[in-house]
């Protein structure tokens, strides 16, 4: 009963999550939309009122008041809460990873967060609300099964459920996968997003919870979006943020088509070019994060907000300029207006405008470069994929080159901001001036035809229909477009396919955005990693690749383990543990005892090495009832070292003689050691015999399970038994989960530090532990599947000879230890 009941209210937190997730899409999209329309409104009046009177410059300067204003906003609030810059998904699939970073999964980091995207797409950046969308799916994920908040100290539930790193990081991965779902309306492309880019632990139930949640979100968001834009509650029009509109030819239009199999060669083609324009994409995004990393975060945080009101200055100017200079005016199609109409109920309110604008053009035609930049990016997105008229080669030419240049400068700088929508605008630019091209080849081909064919029956053998290209559908081409870029900037694969498949809706289109991601994903490949493992890199954070390359099972685990290890005894003293905590930045300890020639000797007059002494005892002795208990049942006999023990321990209490036995054992196993006692800590000042000597390994314990029993007083005086000692229940234990005392925090004169800690009943004795001869591949995959942050390496005699660590398996210190390795043969 008490395991259903757990496994409900994982599912009841499951759907409040993704319930939660999606109304925090709703409020960042209403209040964007809220501040687009007002700014918009004011400016476009003063445009069209000034086009007359030659006010221009007016006009440019209330435009830069809106934008310089939300862009300050959106600066600011990333001061209050640095982590929450960015988009977000690197430090979200870091955590997924099992990288803990500071701050990340904070309720102010994703109130900072949400409060700030919508400010800066507000404020005219090139930044998409997406990417901070699965970031605070991912924060309403981590927050919300706990019930409280270091933000909200006073308020504290009595939850007693999910007090675990495992139970959180499932949370995080339904969170992360719902805030997908809400951004795209892709419920299957969020959860095959967490499964690809973070969780490194998964599971069949897991799978199922987290597309629960994201259907949960996707439909809370189109409930609500559906209710308010058009009054029809529960008729759900709007599945996500970002909707691609409908594709279909236009029933008049017999020869049209989507796309056909002769169009998968220039998808192909565009896949890499794709690619090349996203590898160089992040090339100069990585140089503009390490140009910032070396001359602007090192100075005063202000320096970071005048950065992002440079930037913000910058793109208003470009784009006021570009939209009444460099644009066209373009004659509208016969299907504008219904197509406009089309528009405006997929993206756009009835009170805005409408998404084509037709500065300084006469009737019947409209400014091509305006319609672009003078439209939030959704609708113009949806321009480059519906709008039957046609954009200038030109304008596309200059609207990818301003976009892409600017939309680089702008990722990277002290705000909120996402990279999705910007890239599929940019690529979507692209896309389309290919369909142009296309078109402009074909129409020199009819004319080639009728010129050169004229009245020959080579006409009817060879007409341009016989290869395939009678007909080119534009918002095909840009959509295609759209992809190869993204994936050439982000380099996914599996999940964005399927999101871009939900977002338009058409089945169709499977194999041409397949075969365009993976295309763009090995060019971009060639040359560098994608966008966010890049800001990955440059952060240092020791990120865990999906499996090793095959070279690296040249090394061993006794290769790459860290052999210099600093642990704790089984009853140790307050002042050795004090010491180790706060000396080291380890997470975790091994708990060990020393083996020794002369431990009779030690252990007269001194309770603290007599309890050591006997827990390793009592050790051994377990191990030789288990083998006896082998070897009767094998009707063999043990061929260890414990034989005699076996053979001759009978009584469960152990006598003198016993004693003897164990001594004589040791002593033909190891020399006498220096003479250290177990209540000292580890010292730099110890020779290489001293700091390598056999240590008996019984488990590991963690920093925090310490920190807490010192706070708590479990420990006991010399002259008492270690039975004396107060325990601690597994709920009492983990009731500061996540935030647990600092040592540095301990008022040290509430400690005497005589006291003796028996840490034995709290520590883990059966971790997880690997042979010294193990292939560096089986322990990368044992590490990362089952969610390790430390993996012992403990020898055939169960002697502890290192410990590795996530940074023992990163690639650049596995590439550093083949080298190493090469060298020494």
């Amino acid at each position: 009963q008490k395991a259903q009941r757990y496994e409900a209210v994982k599912w009841v937190m499951v759907f409040a999550i993704g319930v939660c997730t999606g109304l925090v899409g709703l409020f960042v999209d209403f209040f964007v939309r809220l501040f687009t329309q007002l700014k918009f409104r004011v400016v476009q009046s003063s445009v069209e009122e000034c086009t007359e009177k030659g006010c221009l410059a007016l006009s440019l300067l209330e435009l830069l008041g809106f934008n310089l204003t939300f862009v300050f906003l959106a600066s600011l609030l990333v001061l209050i809460q640095p982590i929450a810059a960015g988009s977000g998904i690197p430090e979200i699939k870091c955590y997924l990873n099992g990288v803990k970073v500071p701050g990340v999964v904070r309720l102010r980091t994703v109130m900072c967060k949400a409060m700030g995207v919508l400010f800066s797409v507000a404020g005219g950046l090139f930044v998409g609300k997406e990417g901070p969308m699965i970031h605070s799916g991912a924060v309403v994920g981590a927050g919300l099964p706990q019930f409280q908040s270091i933000s909200l100290r006073k308020i504290q539930f009595n939850f007693p459920y999910f007090r675990s790193d495992r139970d959180k990081r499932d949370f995080v991965s339904a969170g992360a996968a719902a805030g997908v779902a809400a951004a795209f309306g892709a419920p299957i492309g969020g959860t095959l997003f967490s499964l690809e880019e973070g969780s490194s632990f998964w599971n069949q139930g897991l799978t199922w919870k987290v597309l629960f949640c994201s259907m949960a979100a996707t439909f809370t968001l189109n409930f609500f979006r559906s209710g308010i834009q058009f009054g029809s509650w529960g008729s759900f029009q709007l599945p996500g943020l970002l909707n691609f509109g409908e594709f279909k030819c236009s029933e008049s239009d017999k020869k049209c088509h989507l796309w056909t199999a002769v169009d998968l060669g220039f998808f192909i083609l565009m896949g890499i070019v794709g690619g090349l324009l996203g590898a160089t994409f992040n090339c100069l995004n990585k140089r503009l994060a390490k140009y910032r990393m070396r001359n602007v975060h090192p100075k005063p945080k202000l320096v970071r907000v005048l950065e992002s009101l440079l930037v913000s200055l910058t793109t208003t100017v470009v784009v006021f300029v570009a939209s009444m200079v460099l644009g066209e005016c373009r004659q509208m199609s016969s299907t504008s207006h219904s197509g406009n109409d089309t528009l405006d109920l997929q993206g756009m309110s009835e009170d805005v405008n409408s998404s084509i604008k037709t500065f300084f053009c006469p009737n019947e035609t409209y400014n091509d470069m305006a319609t672009l930049f003078f439209n939030p990016q959704e609708s113009a997105i949806l321009q480059l994929f519906h709008q039957d008229g046609t954009f200038s080669p030109v304008t596309l030419s200059l609207f990818f080159l301003l976009y892409f240049l600017l939309s680089c400068w702008t990722y990277g700088i002290s705000v909120p901001s996402g990279l999705f929508v910007p890239s599929l605008l940019c690529g979507a630019a692209f896309g389309r001036l290919v369909a142009n091209l296309l078109k402009r080849c074909l129409e020199c081909v009819y004319v080639w035809e009728r010129w050169a064919l004229a009245g020959s029956h080579l006409q009817a053998l060879f007409p341009s229909s016989y290869i395939g290209l009678d007909h080119i559908y534009s918002g095909t081409f840009a959509l295609i477009g759209a992809a190869a870029f993204l994936g050439g900037v982000v380099r996914m694969t599996i999940s964005l396919t399927v999101i871009l498949i939900e977002s338009t809706n058409e089945i169709s289109y499977g194999l041409p955005i397949m075969i365009t991601l993976m295309v763009a994903k090995w060019t971009g490949d060639f040359f560098n990693k994608g966008i966010y493992d890049i800001h990955v890199n440059l952060r240092g954070v020791p990120l865990l690749e999906w499996e090793t390359e095959v070279e690296m099972d040249k090394l061993r685990a006794s290769d790459i383990m860290e052999p210099n290890l600093t642990y704790v005894y089984p009853h140790t003293r307050i002042q050795s543990l004090v010491s180790i905590l706060r000396t080291t930045v380890h997470h975790a300890f091994p708990v060990v005892t020393e083996n020794r020639g002369n431990e009779r000797e030690f252990m007269k007059g001194n309770q603290l090495i007599s309890n050591n002494i006997k827990f390793k005892k009592s050790s051994i002795l377990t191990r030789a009832g288990e083998q006896r208990k082998r070897s009767q049942s094998m009707k063999s006999y043990p061929s260890s070292e414990l034989r005699n023990m076996c053979d001759e321990h009978i009584a469960t209490e152990e006598p003198p003689e016993k004693e003897d036995l164990l001594q004589q054992m040791l002593e033909r196993r190891y020399t006498p050691y220096p003479n250290l006692y177990p209540d000292q800590s580890p010292s730099e000042e110890w020779t290489m015999e001293e700091r390598f000597r056999p240590l008996t390994f019984h488990g590991l314990i963690l920093r925090s399970q310490l920190v807490t029993l010192l706070v708590r007083g479990v420990c006991y005086s010399e002259n008492q038994s270690s039975a004396s000692q107060p325990r601690l229940s597994h709920a009492e234990m983990s009731e500061d989960y996540p935030r647990y005392p600092d040592i540095h925090d301990l008022d040290l004169t509430l400690l005497n530090p005589r006291m003796i800690v028996d840490v034995t009943p709290y520590m883990n004795p059966s971790p997880f532990t690997v042979s010294p001869n193990t292939h560096v591949s089986q322990v990368f995959n044992l590490f990362r599947t089952m969610g390790l942050r430390h993996l012992a390496v403990v020898n055939a005699v169960g002697e502890i000879v290192g410990i590795i660590t996530r940074h023992n398996l990163t690639h650049e210190f596995l590439q550093a230890r083949l080298r190493q390795h090469y060298r020494t043969i």
